[in-house]
C-alpha cells in the first residue's frame, strides 16, 4: 500500500485552474477598434493620427487593418447620410449607432453579422438595426446638403463655384479615391518607378495631366517597397504636382516655397531644378520643415536651404526683397478640395475658420509680393474649391498690386511638359475631382512687370 506524503506547511498545493477570458472574435475586435477610433476623432483628433495611433497599439493582420480603416473613414465620410437615417429610426447619432447604420446601410450586411460585429447591441441600436437593414444610403428625401454629405454652410459657396454641376461635383468631392505619387525624375523616369512599384506587387498607372505622376488603386503599404525607400517616388496628388510644375522653376534660378510644410512641393520643385541653383524653403512651423529633411535624403535633393519664420525668419525675409525669380504661395486654407483624402476636415471647418484663412492668405501674397524679382513670377495655390480663398484673392491681389498680371494657364502649361492640353478654359488652374479626377485645386500665376529703365 502507498501513501501519498501530504504537502509541507507552506508548501503548495496543486495549482488552481487558470480561468482566461475568451478572445473576442475577430469582428467584435473591428467593432470596438472603429468605435474607439470615432470617439477620438470626435473630440478633435485628426482621422489619420487616430488610425495611425490605433494600428501602432496593435498590430493587426493587413485585412483587418484595411477594414478598420475603411469602416473608420467611411463612417466619418457618410456621417450625414448615415445620421439621417438614425433620426428617421428614432437613434440618438453617436459612434455605435453609426457603427450599426455604416454595417446595414454601407455594407449591406444582415442582422446576424452586426450581432457578430456586437453580441451584447444596447437596445436603442438593436431598433435601428431592425429598421435600417435592407435598405441603402440614398434616399430621394433627403436634402442636397446630406446626399453630398457636406455641412450646410458650405453649399451656397460650392453652388457658387459649380453652378448646376453642384450635386455630382460635391458628391466627388467626398468618394473615396486611389492613391497619387509624384516618380522623383532626380533618381529615375516614371516608368523606372512603375517597374520598381511592381516588384512589390504595388500596379501603379501614369497619371493623365502630370508627366511625373502615378496612381495606384486602394491604400498599398508604399513606406515598405524598395521604390519608396530609395527615393523613387513620393506620395503626392497629381493636382498638387501640377501646381509645383507650373511654377516653371528651372536649373540655376533662386526661388522660394514660402508655405513649405514637410517638403512636399519643395521636392517637386527640385526635380524641375535638376538639383541645380537655390531652393528656400520657409514656414512658419519649424517642426514642419523638420519632417522635410528625411524625405530630401531620401529623394537625393541636395539644393534646398530651410528657414522657418518667425521675428528672425522675417529680418531674414527683410533682406530678400526683389532676390526671387519664382515663388510658391501653397497657402493655409480650408482644405475643400481634400475632402476625398481627409473627410474628417469637412466637419471641422467652419465659416469662421473660412474668415481667418481669407485675411492670413491675402497678408502671405502681400509679403510674398516683395520677394519676386522684376520680370520673376509668383504661383499662388490652395487645396480649396471656394472662390473667396481662390479667384477673389487673386483679383483683390491685383488691385493692390497693379505690377503683376495674371499669366493664363494656356500659356504657363508649356512649363509643366504634359502630353495633354490645358485641362481647364479660363486664366487659371482650377481643378476638381468629377472633372479632373484629383484633388480639388487652384493655382494661378502672376509675373511682376519688368523694373522701368533708368531715367536718362
Amino acid at each position: 500500500m502507498s501513501f501519498s506524503r501530504p504537502p509541507r506547511s507552506g508548501a503548495p498545493g496543486p495549482a488552481a485552474p487558470v480561468h482566461r477570458r475568451p478572445r473576442p472574435k475577430p469582428e467584435a475586435e473591428i467593432a470596438d477598434a472603429v468605435i474607439d477610433a470615432l470617439v477620438a476623432v470626435e473630440s478633435g483628433r485628426a482621422a489619420d493620427k487616430v488610425l495611425k495611433a490605433t494600428f501602432d497599439r496593435r498590430k493587426w493582420p493587413p485585412p483587418m487593418r484595411s477594414r478598420i480603416a475603411r469602416l473608420t473613414l467611411g463612417i466619418i465620410r457618410w456621417r450625414a447620410q448615415l445620421d439621417w437615417w438614425l433620426e428617421r429610426a428614432g437613434c440618438r447619432p453617436q459612434p455605435m449607432s453609426r457603427f450599426v447604420a455604416a454595417l446595414a446601410l454601407i455594407e449591406g450586411a444582415e442582422k446576424g453579422v452586426i450581432r457578430k460585429h456586437l453580441p451584447r447591441i444596447p437596445t436603442p441600436e438593436a431598433h435601428a438595426m431592425d429598421e435600417l437593414v435592407g435598405h441603402s444610403l440614398d434616399h430621394p428625401d433627403q436634402p442636397t446638403a446630406i446626399a453630398a454629405n457636406l455641412p450646410d454652410w458650405l453649399m451656397p459657396r460650392l453652388a457658387a463655384r459649380f453652378g448646376k454641376r453642384l450635386l455630382p461635383e460635391a458628391q466627388a468631392l467626398c468618394a473615396e479615391t486611389g492613391l497619387d505619387m509624384r516618380a522623383n525624375i532626380l533618381k529615375g523616369s516614371r516608368d523606372g518607378a512603375i517597374a520598381a512599384l511592381a516588384e512589390d506587387g504595388i500596379i501603379a498607372v501614369p497619371t493623365p495631366l502630370s508627366p511625373v505622376g502615378l496612381r495606384v488603386e486602394g491604400r498599398p503599404a508604399i513606406a515598405r517597397s524598395r521604390a519608396w525607400r530609395d527615393g523613387l517616388v513620393e506620395v503626392q496628388d497629381e493636382a498638387s504636382q501640377l501646381a509645383a510644375l507650373i511654377l516653371g522653376a528651372r536649373p540655376g534660378e533662386r526661388v522660394l516655397d514660402f508655405c513649405a510644410g514637410a517638403g512636399g512641393k519643395t521636392l517637386a520643385i527640385a526635380g524641375t531644378m535638376a538639383n541645380k541653383g537655390r531652393l528656400i524653403a520657409t514656414d512658419s512651423d519649424e517642426r514642419r520643415l523638420e519632417q522635410a529633411v528625411p524625405r530630401l535624403r531620401r529623394a537625393d535633393v541636395h539644393n534646398v536651404a530651410r528657414h522657418a519664420i518667425g521675428a528672425e525668419g522675417d529680418r531674414w525675409l527683410n533682406r530678400q526683397k526683389g532676390a526671387f525669380d519664382r515663388v510658391l504661395v501653397d497657402a493655409p486654407c480650408t482644405g475643400t478640395g481634400t475632402f476625398r483624402r481627409n473627410p474628417d476636415a469637412k466637419w471641422r471647418t467652419s465659416p469662421e475658420e473660412l474668415e481667418h484663412l481669407t485675411a492670413l492668405q491675402a497678408r502671405l501674397l502681400d509679403r510674398a509680393a516683395t520677394l519676386v524679382r522684376p520680370g520673376g513670377r509668383l504661383v499662388y495655390a490652395t487645396c480649396s474649391v471656394l472662390i473667396e480663398e481662390d479667384d477673389a484673392q487673386i483679383e483683390a491681389f491685383l488691385a493692390r498690386h497693379p505690377d503683376f498680371r495674371v499669366v493664363p494657364v494656356a500659356e504657363a502649361w508649356a512649363a509643366i511638359g504634359s502630353p495633354r492640353p490645358v485641362p481647364v478654359d479660363g486664366p487659371y488652374l482650377s481643378l476638381s475631382p468629377a472633372l479632373h479626377g484629383t484633388d480639388g485645386f487652384f493655382a494661378a500665376v502672376l509675373e511682376r512687370g519688368a523694373a522701368a529703365p533708368p531715367a536718362v
